[in-house]
């Protein structure tokens, strides 16, 4: 197994060091170079005082989140991202779940949760030095503090209802960081799309390489339009090297640039997808488009795993051949395991995941760490293993393909979600007497179906439109259903537990 790489913001400050007039971070054609961003972020690092804690930061799709980001970690702080779009008591939430002391507020109006102090996010380059600031002195080093100190909490769906905050270490970061900038092959001559939510770790594949490699991060708000054809001339005009996208939205990408005979800018020579399972058909339309020369590499990873475990080139210059096209029964490979990352397929075919870049747990939940995170001895002494509730099977190549979940889990949007979660939320309502939710294909994505049992027969008739709203006052958009179905009673099994794929087959067709 490989070294460690050493701490995101040494290698930061190293590629400031060897590119600084470089243009490190664009935003709809603005650019910050490496030493404009590098201002930016230790006048953040210097107006949080060192060792700040847990830091809040109410994101924004713009270089601020970064410099925020950068800065905590510069002044040995533990980032943690708070979406302004989530309603209040889940921002709340967040912050209390994750023990946030102060939180960053990069210009919007979003006020910050009780018991923490605003930090407003200095100026930009030309106004960064904060107040104290002896401008022509040698820069202090960044904190670079203990691999096993935190360096961010993110937070996945847990089955009370209440956040569950996954706690990452500096090492472990550090390791995935340089595994991806060597799996993506950055250079600085290249310029990575940031497109993932800024709340979700996907952004960290964006951000971290592409700032430690010398090249460019671009932030553009025609990648969000909803518009195919703005999001392709905007990725020509900037000149895109790399994309990182959701399974599901590359899904919907294919089938434009099939429908519309369209292609990729001749920029664009690697697209990453991940999230959720590669649809073969669509597999199969990529490859018959004029896409031979661009890597489409398919990744897999969980938060408590940070960022990308296994890949695999499934087509272009780096792609094994095969001898058909892609067919619509075939299951896609997630891959081999990156360098860093130890692999054991376990009882029921579960895959397990060790190594260094594994996080330090989920903060002070000793049960849930237990029934997660556990001590394996396969032949060369003890490792820490995270048990990933993924069912895999291995090829005659040795790539692993995803054969199902052991649990109730999904992924929508790209993001894990325990059905239970939603189900605690709903049954918070008082007028629902019991509730099941499930996962619903649709087209190319899964979406989520709730079924209510109302408390009286009274309250049915505007039920499903009340646990609606009641929904989207608590819960981000990702765990509000695209269905509510009001019914009679929910299927049970045998052994009196609600089965949840059973009601979703009695009711899929009412509708409300």
């Amino acid at each position: 197994m490989p070294e460690p790489h050493h701490d995101v913001m040494t290698a930061f400050a190293e590629t400031v060091s060897r590119n600084p007039g470089r243009t490190a971070v664009t935003h709809n054609g603005r650019s910050l170079t490496y030493a404009e961003l590098d201002l930016w972020v230790r006048a953040t690092a210097r107006r949080l005082g060192p060792d700040p804690g847990v830091v809040g930061v109410i994101t924004s799709r713009s270089p601020a989140t970064v410099a925020a980001l950068l800065g905590t970690l510069a002044a040995g702080g533990t980032y943690c991202p708070i979406d302004p779009a989530y309603p209040e008591p889940r921002r709340r939430a967040l912050a209390a779940a994750g023990g946030c002391r102060l939180v960053i507020t990069t210009g919007r109006e979003t006020p910050v949760p009780p018991g923490t102090r605003p930090v407003p996010l200095p100026g930009l380059p030309e106004a960064a030095h904060a107040p104290g600031d002896t401008s022509g002195t040698t820069p202090p080093a960044f904190a670079t503090g203990d691999p096993g100190d935190p360096a961010y909490v993110l937070f996945t769906s847990g089955s009370t209802g209440e956040p569950k905050p996954v706690v990452t270490p500096r090492g472990a970061i550090a390791t995935a960081t340089g595994a991806l900038r060597d799996l993506f092959g950055l250079t600085p001559a290249d310029r990575v799309l940031q497109f993932a939510s800024l709340n979700w770790d996907t952004c960290f594949e964006e951000i971290l390489p592409t700032l430690t490699a010398g090249a460019t991060l671009v932030f553009h708000d025609h990648a969000h339009s909803g518009s195919f054809r703005r999001m392709l001339r905007m990725l020509d005009t900037e000149g895109v090297t790399v994309l990182d996208l959701p399974s599901a939205f590359w899904h919907e990408l294919v089938r434009h640039l099939a429908e519309e005979r369209a292609a990729l800018p001749a920029s664009v020579r690697t697209v990453v997808v991940g999230g959720e399972a590669v649809n073969p058909a669509r597999l199969a339309d990529w490859c018959a488009l004029d896409t031979g020369a661009i890597r489409l590499v398919n990744t897999y990873g969980c938060t408590e795993t940070t960022l990308v475990t296994h890949a695999a080139d499934l087509s272009g210059p780096l792609a094994a051949g095969r001898p058909a096209p892609w067919g619509p029964g075939e299951r896609v490979p997630i891959g081999h395991p990156l360098p860093h990352v130890l692999q054991h397929i376990g009882e029921e075919g579960e895959l397990l995941v060790g190594g260094p870049s594994l996080a330090l747990g989920y903060g002070d939940r000793p049960d849930a760490d237990a029934e997660r995170f556990v001590e394996l001895d396969i032949g060369s002494g003890p490792e820490r293993y995270f048990r990933t509730g993924d069912r895999v099977g291995r090829r005659a190549d040795g790539m692993l393909v995803h054969e199902g979940r052991l649990d109730h889990e999904l992924k929508v949007r790209g993001v894990r979600v325990d059905p239970a979660e939603v189900e605690a939320q709903i049954a918070g309502h008082p007028q629902v007497a019991a509730v099941a939710v499930t996962g619903v294909t649709v087209a190319d994505h899964t979406t989520l179906a709730a079924y209510v049992v109302p408390r009286s027969p009274g309250g049915a008739v505007t039920l499903a439109e009340d646990v609606l709203n009641h929904l989207r006052d608590r819960s981000p958009a990702h765990l509000v259903p695209g269905r509510i179905t009001v019914v009679p009673e929910l299927v049970h099994t045998a052994s009196g537990k609600v089965d949840r794929a059973g009601s979703h087959r009695r009711y899929a067709s009412t509708t409300t």
